[in-house]
């Protein structure tokens, strides 16, 4: 009798407790059909499908699951900052460590809505956390919208929550989400050494540096370990090879021929290459000094072509027509030591039609400031690059027919057998020898984006 007794009780225990749980389920389930509680959330669909791949139980609330990741988690949001993210975006108005305890340790009275919607606001604050730290918050390229119904690349946000909460290691498995770039990893590192020594950072002249050039480092997507990364208000290049790094001085556009900031791959580069000169370089610049001189051409080794491809002997005559429809014809500059592109050019896809290359100019590269090009980017040592992308690629048998191309100027293509990831970039700021290095923003970009955190401070 008194088995039967206990054995009644406990299930009676079990009852009532599967129907506690069959009403926070419906809580759940009802809440996320409400209009007002959607209109709060910065990822909606994602939120949904997080609740529905967890059977749309509570997350964060549900105080039978003994762990310390509901803690962990609300202390990621609330230190937000230490990444350069503002905590604004994720919901402190309802969130913090003390309401998350006060409401999943006190007992059954508590309103089953209001635990619902602390959970759902927290789901959607980790998966804002998370879709911030991996695309950034101001992408160009994807807006939060975007990112809430479709999958990038694989990624998807609700299913990186989900999958740490399976982990051991909640946190790193939330952090892992972060560019794996090394100027990145460096801005992380003086973060986390700079709030460990002092909480009171915000009045740092260098923070707002920081955290909007970690920001466009975000919309950087890049695994990869060997790639070339030109930074344009350092005018450097940075050859990355598997823990090493070889420097390179560059050239980038003027303010008012910026230099693109894009991402692409370095497929191949050749050798005693012509020049196909830009229409627009052709009408502008070159053209007037044509008129004036008609040596310049042959003085500087140009052709001048036709709409077919044929080459046009300049007369008075031709020169009048040309003058009249400049857009007919095209310029180009035959190989040679006074080559605008010198004696190698890598090429990589873009559309912007820019690429990277040798120079005839290499005392420019003597000066601090190096904004002269018209987008394209001369790299100093250029055949020290060549070098390097051979050595890499499996081809080190090749840099002596390299170097005597270049030196003959005769024309050979070579093609990579794995082409190199190459990232332009601005960054007004870096760290170097473990401090904060600042650059001029020499095409002021950084007045908006800094505009756009302030406002969410």
């Amino acid at each position: 009798m008194k088995a039967l007794l206990t054995f009644t009780i406990i299930l009676c225990c079990a009852m009532i407790t599967r129907a506690q749980d069959l009403k926070m389920t419906n809580e759940i389930a009802s809440s996320l059909k409400d209009n007002i509680t959607l209109s709060k959330l910065h990822y909606p669909k994602s939120v949904i499908q997080f609740y529905a791949k967890n059977n749309s139980e509570y997350a964060w609330i549900n105080s039978n699951k003994k762990s310390d990741q509901p803690e962990i988690a609300m202390l990621l949001l609330e230190y937000s900052y230490r990444f350069g993210l503002p905590l604004s975006d994720y919901h402190p108005e309802t969130l913090s460590l003390e309401n998350l305890r006060k409401l999943r340790d006190t007992s059954a009275e508590i309103n089953q809505k209001e635990q619902a919607v602390f959970d759902i606001l927290m789901t959607d604050a980790l998966i804002t956390f998370i879709n911030n730290l991996h695309f950034g918050k101001y992408n160009p390229s994807y807006t939060s919208s975007f990112i809430d119904i479709n999958d990038i690349n694989g990624f998807r946000s609700e299913n990186i929550l989900l999958y740490a909460r399976q982990q051991k290691d909640f946190l790193k498995a939330i952090l892992d989400v972060q560019p794996k770039i090394k100027a990145y990893t460096d801005f992380q590192d003086y973060l986390n050494t700079v709030y460990a020594e002092n909480d009171c950072m915000d009045s740092r002249p260098e923070m707002e540096k920081i955290v909007i050039n970690m920001e466009r480092l975000r919309w950087v997507d890049t695994e990869d370990t060997t790639y070339i990364l030109v930074n344009i208000p350092s005018y450097t290049l940075e050859f990355h090879q598997k823990g090493t790094v070889s420097d390179f001085k560059v050239i980038i556009g003027k303010p008012t021929t910026k230099t693109p900031v894009l991402k692409s791959s370095i497929n191949y580069f050749t050798t005693a290459p012509d020049w196909k000169v830009p229409q627009s370089i052709f009408v502008k610049e070159m053209l007037p000094k044509i008129l004036k001189n008609k040596s310049y051409l042959t003085d500087h080794h140009y052709s001048v072509y036709d709409k077919q491809g044929n080459e046009v002997e300049i007369t008075s005559s031709k020169l009048k027509e040309i003058r009249q429809n400049p857009y007919k014809y095209s310029v180009r500059q035959s190989s040679g030591c006074d080559n605008a592109l010198g004696a190698v050019v890598f090429r990589f896809e873009n559309s912007y039609g820019v690429y990277l290359h040798d120079t005839s100019q290499k005392q420019l590269f003597n000066k601090d400031e190096r904004a002269f090009s018209h987008g394209c980017i001369r790299v100093e040592n250029a055949k020290e690059l060549a070098s390097l992308l051979l050595k890499n690629d499996g081809s080190e048998n090749k840099i002596p027919i390299l170097e005597n191309a270049m030196a003959d100027y005769q024309r050979k293509d070579f093609v990579l057998k794995q082409p190199v990831p190459i990232i332009i970039t601005y960054l007004t700021c870096l760290i170097k020898d473990g401090k904060p290095v600042l650059y001029k923003d020499i095409y002021h970009f950084d007045d908006s984006l800094e505009n756009k955190f302030n406002q969410n401070k």
